[in-house]
């Protein structure tokens, strides 16, 4: 099942029925001007999210998730980390807060007057600190596979899980060796991305989405995103096995993603799948 409304969101999700929907993946506006929002003062900004917490807890299981991904609001040269904002109002509304992930990318905007900004959060919330999660799909690679004691009562034994690792809560590599062996280095939707579309400047990738349904949710669950943009999360709802549930606002981004779900189940579209190697800088000859 997949139900793609243009609606307002903070009004469509107080129909939704108490405990129905078992994960929530968005990434809401930034308030930052972008061409699908109007920026106004952050606490008024701030404000209209209070409500929005309580329905989230509402409708959501008793082992569900949240994982509410933002970036950074800025004005007359100060940054405000947006995250630190949404955990003292998801908190108040009863939720608590099972990871903060940060994902770590390469390339943006460049920065002149402070260091370029390179990361986002996503806050992973949950009712309860026991709700779903699913380690062994999202594991990566061992550095050292076959790694054993060296000493105690399990010397000569194997340490490593032979499943993989877990990949933690800094999503992207320290090094360039490293880079084509795991997998949880996510580079943002950009001109070249094979993901990107003509419509929406900030768009979600599909493999940030994927991964969070993957380890959030269970085959068959609901998964709601109320700010759908072009429909990533739907995507790989769908490529999962979830119901979908998605609210937008603007008529452009609606038909763009009821487009790309269309395309994506008959293989017309391309996504960047976990593990894709990621180019590497060019070195000067």
């Amino acid at each position: 099942m997949e139900l793609i409304k243009k609606v307002d969101s903070f009004g469509e999700i107080k129909k939704l029925s108490s405990d129905s929907v078992d994960l929530i993946v968005t990434s809401p506006p930034y308030n930052i001007g972008k061409a699908y929002e109007t920026r106004e003062e952050l606490g008024l900004y701030l404000d209209k999210y209070r409500e929005f917490a309580n329905e989230c807890f509402r409708v959501l299981t008793d082992d569900g998730n949240v994982a509410w991904q933002v970036g950074n609001f800025s004005d007359k040269g100060e940054v405000f980390p947006l995250d630190i904002a949404f955990y003292e109002i998801f908190k108040d509304a009863g939720f608590v807060l099972r990871n903060r992930i940060v994902w770590h990318f390469r390339h943006g905007m460049h920065a002149k007057y402070r260091l370029s900004g390179r990361y986002e959060t996503i806050m992973w919330f949950a009712k309860n600190p026991r709700s779903t999660f699913n380690l062994d799909p999202i594991r990566i690679p061992n550095l050292y596979p076959g790694k054993t004691a060296s000493k105690g009562p399990r010397k000569g034994q194997v340490t490593s899980n032979p499943l993989g690792k877990n990949p933690g809560d800094f999503w992207a590599l320290g090094s360039l060796e490293e880079w084509e062996t795991l997998i949880w280095d996510i580079p943002n939707v950009k001109s070249k991305h094979p993901e990107k579309t003509e419509v929406h400047p900030c768009q979600f990738p599909f493999e940030l989405a994927d991964r969070l349904i993957v380890g959030l949710s269970n085959e068959g669950d609901t998964v709601l995103d109320p700010f759908m943009g072009v429909g990533t999360t739907a995507l790989a709802a769908s490529r999962r096995g979830r119901n979908f549930i998605g609210y937008e606002l603007d008529s452009t981004y609606i038909r763009t993603a009821r487009e790309r779900l269309r395309n994506f189940k008959s293989g017309k579209i391309r996504v960047r799948e976990a593990g894709t190697p990621i180019q590497q800088p060019q070195t000067p000859k």
